[in-house]
Protein backbone atom coordinates (compact mmCIF):
# COMPACT_ATOMS: atom_id res chain seq x y z
CA UNK A 1 0.00 0.00 0.00
CA UNK A 2 1.32 3.40 -0.98
CA UNK A 3 2.62 5.22 1.78
CA UNK A 4 4.32 9.16 1.62
CA UNK A 5 6.37 10.84 4.11
CA UNK A 6 4.84 13.79 5.58
CA UNK A 7 7.04 16.97 5.56
CA UNK A 8 10.09 17.21 7.45
CA UNK A 9 8.76 13.92 10.26
CA UNK A 10 9.99 10.22 9.88
CA UNK A 11 5.52 9.81 9.29
CA UNK A 12 5.14 7.78 6.34
CA UNK A 13 1.16 7.87 5.78
CA UNK A 14 -1.23 6.64 3.71
CA UNK A 15 -2.84 8.93 1.06
CA UNK A 16 -6.25 9.02 2.61
CA UNK A 17 -6.35 9.72 6.33
CA UNK A 18 -9.75 9.58 8.69
CA UNK A 19 -11.16 12.78 9.16
CA UNK A 20 -13.41 13.30 12.98
CA UNK A 21 -14.84 16.51 12.45
CA UNK A 22 -18.46 15.45 12.14
CA UNK A 23 -18.32 12.45 14.69
CA UNK A 24 -17.80 15.38 17.02
CA UNK A 25 -21.55 15.47 16.92
CA UNK A 26 -24.30 18.15 17.52
CA UNK A 27 -24.67 21.16 20.08
CA UNK A 28 -21.61 23.06 18.79
CA UNK A 29 -21.11 25.86 16.53
CA UNK A 30 -19.27 23.81 13.93
CA UNK A 31 -21.69 20.85 14.25
CA UNK A 32 -22.85 18.52 10.97
CA UNK A 33 -26.07 17.58 13.35
CA UNK A 34 -26.75 14.50 15.78
CA UNK A 35 -23.97 11.44 15.38
CA UNK A 36 -24.55 8.02 16.93
CA UNK A 37 -21.07 7.21 18.55
CA UNK A 38 -21.43 3.77 17.86
CA UNK A 39 -21.55 4.36 14.07
CA UNK A 40 -18.56 7.02 14.79
CA UNK A 41 -16.25 4.59 16.44
CA UNK A 42 -17.25 1.66 13.77
CA UNK A 43 -16.13 3.72 11.14
CA UNK A 44 -12.88 4.14 12.57
CA UNK A 45 -12.35 0.75 12.55
CA UNK A 46 -13.04 0.43 9.17
CA UNK A 47 -11.03 2.84 8.20
CA UNK A 48 -7.92 0.91 9.76
CA UNK A 49 -9.07 -2.07 8.93
CA UNK A 50 -8.82 -0.85 5.42
CA UNK A 51 -5.34 0.26 5.93
CA UNK A 52 -6.09 3.76 6.30
CA UNK A 53 -2.84 4.83 8.90
CA UNK A 54 -3.94 8.02 10.41
CA UNK A 55 -6.23 10.32 11.92
CA UNK A 56 -7.43 13.72 12.42
CA UNK A 57 -9.12 15.82 14.72
CA UNK A 58 -9.36 18.77 16.70
CA UNK A 59 -10.20 19.88 20.33
CA UNK A 60 -12.85 21.75 19.10
CA UNK A 61 -14.71 19.03 17.16
CA UNK A 62 -17.75 18.36 19.46
CA UNK A 63 -15.96 20.22 22.36
CA UNK A 64 -13.74 17.53 22.73
CA UNK A 65 -16.39 14.66 22.44
CA UNK A 66 -14.32 13.81 18.82
CA UNK A 67 -10.72 13.17 20.49
CA UNK A 68 -12.70 11.44 23.35
CA UNK A 69 -14.84 8.75 20.61
CA UNK A 70 -11.08 9.08 18.73
CA UNK A 71 -9.50 7.08 21.75
CA UNK A 72 -12.27 5.09 22.52
CA UNK A 73 -12.19 3.49 19.36
CA UNK A 74 -8.28 2.91 19.21
CA UNK A 75 -8.38 0.88 22.92
CA UNK A 76 -6.80 -2.36 22.38
CA UNK A 77 -6.12 -1.72 18.29
CA UNK A 78 -2.56 -3.89 18.18
CA UNK A 79 -1.85 -1.21 15.15
CA UNK A 80 -2.47 2.35 16.59
CA UNK A 81 -2.62 5.04 13.83
CA UNK A 82 -0.66 8.39 13.76
CA UNK A 83 -2.83 10.72 15.71
CA UNK A 84 -3.23 14.40 14.71
CA UNK A 85 -4.96 17.00 16.42
CA UNK A 86 -4.83 20.74 16.87
CA UNK A 87 -5.06 23.48 19.08
CA UNK A 88 -6.17 27.32 19.00
CA UNK A 89 -10.01 26.91 19.24
CA UNK A 90 -11.38 26.77 22.68
CA UNK A 91 -14.89 27.10 24.12
CA UNK A 92 -16.18 28.80 27.05
CA UNK A 93 -18.95 27.60 30.30
CA UNK A 94 -21.69 28.32 27.51
CA UNK A 95 -19.76 26.23 24.34
CA UNK A 96 -18.72 29.17 22.85
CA UNK A 97 -15.83 29.26 20.74
CA UNK A 98 -13.13 31.88 21.92
CA UNK A 99 -9.76 31.51 19.83
CA UNK A 100 -6.73 31.77 21.98
CA UNK A 101 -2.71 31.20 20.95
CA UNK A 102 -0.76 32.27 24.10
CA UNK A 103 1.39 30.74 25.65
CA UNK A 104 -0.48 29.16 28.75
CA UNK A 105 -3.32 28.31 26.74
CA UNK A 106 -1.74 26.07 24.16
CA UNK A 107 0.30 24.13 26.62
CA UNK A 108 -2.88 23.43 28.88
CA UNK A 109 -4.92 22.47 25.34
CA UNK A 110 -1.89 19.94 25.11
CA UNK A 111 -2.41 18.43 28.20
CA UNK A 112 -6.57 18.39 27.61
CA UNK A 113 -6.03 16.53 24.16
CA UNK A 114 -3.53 14.25 25.66
CA UNK A 115 -5.86 13.19 28.35
CA UNK A 116 -8.95 13.16 26.33
CA UNK A 117 -6.57 10.73 23.64
CA UNK A 118 -5.74 8.90 26.12
CA UNK A 119 -2.06 8.96 25.10
CA UNK A 120 1.47 10.78 26.14
CA UNK A 121 2.56 12.30 23.37
CA UNK A 122 0.37 13.34 19.74
CA UNK A 123 2.28 12.36 16.27
CA UNK A 124 1.31 15.94 14.92
CA UNK A 125 -0.20 19.08 16.73
CA UNK A 126 -1.38 21.97 14.65
CA UNK A 127 -2.48 25.27 15.26
CA UNK A 128 -6.26 25.09 13.97
CA UNK A 129 -6.39 28.45 12.91
CA UNK A 130 -3.72 31.35 12.54
CA UNK A 131 -5.81 33.67 14.81
CA UNK A 132 -5.73 36.16 16.89
CA UNK A 133 -2.93 36.99 14.03
CA UNK A 134 -0.65 38.68 17.07
CA UNK A 135 -0.15 35.81 19.17
CA UNK A 136 1.05 33.20 16.26
CA UNK A 137 4.70 33.31 17.10
CA UNK A 138 3.62 32.65 21.13
CA UNK A 139 1.62 29.91 20.63
CA UNK A 140 3.97 28.48 18.30
CA UNK A 141 7.14 28.79 20.21
CA UNK A 142 5.21 27.27 22.77
CA UNK A 143 4.64 24.17 20.61
CA UNK A 144 8.41 23.96 20.03
CA UNK A 145 9.01 23.96 23.47
CA UNK A 146 6.12 20.82 24.37
CA UNK A 147 7.71 19.44 21.26
CA UNK A 148 11.36 19.41 23.10
CA UNK A 149 9.90 18.14 25.91
CA UNK A 150 8.64 15.38 23.86
CA UNK A 151 4.53 15.65 24.75
CA UNK A 152 4.29 16.45 20.67
CA UNK A 153 6.38 14.34 18.09
CA UNK A 154 5.88 16.95 15.20
CA UNK A 155 4.16 20.43 14.98
CA UNK A 156 1.93 21.46 12.18
CA UNK A 157 -0.50 24.54 11.19
CA UNK A 158 -3.74 24.88 9.71
CA UNK A 159 -5.37 27.48 7.51
CA UNK A 160 -2.51 29.49 6.87
CA UNK A 161 -0.91 32.04 5.00
CA UNK A 162 2.46 32.53 3.09
CA UNK A 163 3.70 35.23 5.46
CA UNK A 164 1.94 33.54 8.39
CA UNK A 165 3.98 30.59 7.95
CA UNK A 166 7.54 32.68 6.86
CA UNK A 167 6.73 33.87 10.40
CA UNK A 168 6.23 30.43 12.18
CA UNK A 169 9.48 29.09 10.22
CA UNK A 170 11.25 31.90 11.86
CA UNK A 171 10.95 30.48 15.59
CA UNK A 172 10.70 26.61 14.28
CA UNK A 173 9.98 24.28 11.63
CA UNK A 174 6.84 23.66 9.96
CA UNK A 175 6.21 20.11 9.60
CA UNK A 176 2.40 20.26 7.37
CA UNK A 177 0.05 22.58 6.69
CA UNK A 178 -3.73 21.57 6.51
CA UNK A 179 -5.79 23.95 3.94
CA UNK A 180 -8.85 23.18 2.25
CA UNK A 181 -8.57 22.33 -0.85
CA UNK A 182 -11.42 21.11 -3.63
CA UNK A 183 -12.60 21.54 -6.79
CA UNK A 184 -15.01 24.23 -5.20
CA UNK A 185 -12.23 26.03 -3.36
CA UNK A 186 -8.82 25.53 -5.06
CA UNK A 187 -7.44 29.09 -4.24
CA UNK A 188 -4.38 27.46 -2.42
CA UNK A 189 -3.13 26.11 -5.39
CA UNK A 190 -2.35 29.72 -6.72
CA UNK A 191 0.55 30.61 -4.21
CA UNK A 192 0.28 28.35 -0.78
CA UNK A 193 1.01 24.67 -2.21
CA UNK A 194 3.72 25.98 -4.48
CA UNK A 195 5.16 27.49 -1.36
CA UNK A 196 5.00 24.71 1.03
CA UNK A 197 6.51 22.55 -2.15
CA UNK A 198 9.63 24.72 -2.34
CA UNK A 199 9.99 24.95 1.60
CA UNK A 200 9.39 21.30 2.24
CA UNK A 201 6.45 20.92 4.21
CA UNK A 202 4.07 18.42 4.05
CA UNK A 203 0.42 19.12 3.18
CA UNK A 204 -2.67 16.98 4.11
CA UNK A 205 -6.01 18.50 2.61
CA UNK A 206 -8.99 19.02 4.16
CA UNK A 207 -12.53 18.60 2.82
CA UNK A 208 -11.47 17.41 -0.67
CA UNK A 209 -15.36 16.80 -0.98
CA UNK A 210 -16.45 19.85 0.23
CA UNK A 211 -18.35 18.50 2.74
CA UNK A 212 -20.37 16.18 0.99
CA UNK A 213 -21.00 18.64 -2.18
CA UNK A 214 -19.21 16.67 -4.53
CA UNK A 215 -19.92 13.19 -3.37
CA UNK A 216 -22.48 12.32 -5.89
CA UNK A 217 -25.13 11.89 -3.08
CA UNK A 218 -25.81 15.30 -2.32
CA UNK A 219 -29.09 17.07 -3.37
CA UNK A 220 -30.95 20.49 -3.12
CA UNK A 221 -33.57 18.68 -1.42
CA UNK A 222 -31.11 17.34 1.15
CA UNK A 223 -29.39 20.23 1.55
CA UNK A 224 -33.41 21.56 2.63
CA UNK A 225 -33.74 18.76 4.77
CA UNK A 226 -30.90 19.50 6.91
CA UNK A 227 -31.12 19.71 10.83
CA UNK A 228 -30.65 23.34 11.95
CA UNK A 229 -27.63 23.04 13.68
CA UNK A 230 -25.68 21.47 10.85
CA UNK A 231 -23.47 24.53 9.67
CA UNK A 232 -23.66 23.45 5.96
CA UNK A 233 -26.91 24.63 5.55
CA UNK A 234 -26.24 28.59 5.78
CA UNK A 235 -22.93 27.90 3.74
CA UNK A 236 -22.84 29.74 0.26
CA UNK A 237 -21.59 26.99 -1.62
CA UNK A 238 -24.46 24.99 -0.45
CA UNK A 239 -27.11 27.91 -1.19
CA UNK A 240 -27.90 29.28 -4.33
CA UNK A 241 -26.79 30.06 -6.80
CA UNK A 242 -23.57 28.65 -5.89
CA UNK A 243 -25.75 24.98 -4.80
CA UNK A 244 -26.88 23.98 -8.42
CA UNK A 245 -23.26 24.83 -10.26
CA UNK A 246 -21.78 22.59 -7.68
CA UNK A 247 -23.93 19.48 -8.06
CA UNK A 248 -23.34 19.92 -11.67
CA UNK A 249 -19.75 19.59 -11.11
CA UNK A 250 -20.80 16.31 -8.88
CA UNK A 251 -22.87 15.00 -12.49
CA UNK A 252 -19.44 15.27 -14.00
CA UNK A 253 -16.97 13.59 -11.22
CA UNK A 254 -19.99 11.17 -11.55
CA UNK A 255 -19.41 10.65 -15.39
CA UNK A 256 -15.69 10.29 -14.99
CA UNK A 257 -16.18 7.58 -12.09
CA UNK A 258 -18.53 5.74 -14.22
CA UNK A 259 -16.19 4.74 -16.33
CA UNK A 260 -13.81 3.18 -13.88
CA UNK A 261 -16.97 2.22 -11.65
CA UNK A 262 -15.58 4.46 -8.73
CA UNK A 263 -17.51 7.22 -7.30
CA UNK A 264 -18.08 11.12 -7.63
CA UNK A 265 -16.81 11.02 -4.14
CA UNK A 266 -13.61 9.17 -5.36
CA UNK A 267 -13.09 11.29 -8.55
CA UNK A 268 -13.03 14.86 -6.36
CA UNK A 269 -10.50 13.35 -4.06
CA UNK A 270 -8.36 11.77 -6.81
CA UNK A 271 -8.28 15.54 -8.43
CA UNK A 272 -6.33 16.98 -4.75
CA UNK A 273 -3.98 14.07 -4.99
CA UNK A 274 -3.15 14.77 -8.77
CA UNK A 275 -1.00 17.26 -7.52
CA UNK A 276 2.11 16.71 -6.36
CA UNK A 277 2.40 19.07 -3.61
CA UNK A 278 -0.21 17.42 -1.49
CA UNK A 279 1.13 14.44 0.73
CA UNK A 280 -2.64 13.25 1.56
CA UNK A 281 -6.24 13.92 2.23
CA UNK A 282 -8.67 14.15 4.95
CA UNK A 283 -11.56 12.09 4.15
CA UNK A 284 -14.24 12.02 6.97
CA UNK A 285 -16.68 9.24 7.61
CA UNK A 286 -19.87 8.74 9.96
CA UNK A 287 -20.40 5.24 9.24
CA UNK A 288 -18.36 2.11 8.46
CA UNK A 289 -20.53 2.25 4.94
CA UNK A 290 -19.49 6.00 4.01
CA UNK A 291 -15.48 4.85 4.28
CA UNK A 292 -16.50 1.96 2.37
CA UNK A 293 -17.59 4.36 -0.27
CA UNK A 294 -14.38 6.29 -0.29
CA UNK A 295 -11.65 3.81 0.27
CA UNK A 296 -10.98 3.36 -3.29
CA UNK A 297 -9.35 6.69 -3.12
CA UNK A 298 -6.37 5.39 -1.39
CA UNK A 299 -5.37 3.93 -5.11
CA UNK A 300 -7.36 5.17 -8.03
CA UNK A 301 -5.68 8.55 -9.85
CA UNK A 302 -7.00 10.80 -13.02
CA UNK A 303 -5.20 10.65 -16.12
CA UNK A 304 -3.56 14.11 -16.79
CA UNK A 305 -7.07 14.38 -19.47
CA UNK A 306 -9.38 13.53 -17.14
CA UNK A 307 -7.51 16.42 -14.76
CA UNK A 308 -7.77 18.46 -18.14
CA UNK A 309 -11.84 17.62 -19.07
CA UNK A 310 -12.50 18.70 -15.57
CA UNK A 311 -10.16 21.79 -15.47
CA UNK A 312 -12.30 22.97 -19.15
CA UNK A 313 -15.76 22.50 -17.61
CA UNK A 314 -14.25 24.76 -14.58
CA UNK A 315 -12.99 27.53 -16.86
CA UNK A 316 -16.56 27.69 -18.74
CA UNK A 317 -18.53 27.21 -15.02
CA UNK A 318 -16.68 29.69 -12.80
Amino acid sequence: MEKRKLGNSDMEITPVGFGAWAIGGSGWEFAWGAQDDANSINAIHKALDLGINWIDTAAAYGLGHSEEIVAQALQGRANRPYVFTKCSLRWDENGELVRNLKAESVRKEVEDSLRRLQTDVIDLYQIHWPNPDEQIEEGWAEMAKLKQEGKLRWIGVSNFSVSQMQRAMAIAPITSLQPPYSLVKPEVGEEILPFCQQQGIGVIVYSPMQSGLLTGKMSKERVANMPEDDWRKSDEEFTQPRLSRNLALADLLGEIGARHDVSAAVVSIAWTLHNPVVTAAIVGGRSARQVEGTIAAMDFRLSDAEVQEIESWLAANP
